[in-house]
């Protein structure tokens, strides 16, 4: 069982079942309604995915629509009614237990940013980069 929820808490939902898929999406869709370089998207069957709460809901293009929360903005699920009805994505960081979900591939590669093939090697820090404690 997959359970999570947004920022606020005014939207949570369940997944029962097992997860069919697990990518991390590079495509400039996601980019763009998320402000982040890739996304990762867990995939279930529409069918298995129970909600408290009511989001909002964005047709970002045809057959396709993104989920959200209202009140805060948290991005949850993604659907793709064309391409494969009958399953919802959910974005993997939204998970209460996002860790015990590793993705298993890349996709939509050809509009990755260029940068992200050498963030490996950036500095890192536990926190804040200016932090010195």
């Amino acid at each position: 069982m997959l359970t999570g929820g947004c920022h606020c808490g005014a939207v949570r939902f369940e997944a029962a079942g097992e997860p069919s898929a697990h990518h991390l999406c590079h495509c400039t869709d996601c980019q763009r309604t998320s402000g982040a370089p890739m996304v990762a998207w867990i995939t279930v069957q529409q069918e298995d995915l129970t909600l408290t709460g009511e989001p909002a809901v964005y047709a970002s293009s045809e057959g396709v629509q993104r989920y959200f929360c209202i009140q805060c903005g948290t991005g949850l699920f993604y659907a793709n009614f064309l391409r494969s009805p009958g399953t919802v994505d959910i974005q993997t960081a939204v998970l209460d237990e996002p860790d015990d979900h590793a993705p298993t591939a890349h996709i939509h590669t050809a509009d990755q940013l260029g940068w992200m093939n050498e963030i490996r090697s950036l500095p890192k820090h536990a926190g804040f980069a200016d932090d010195t404690k």
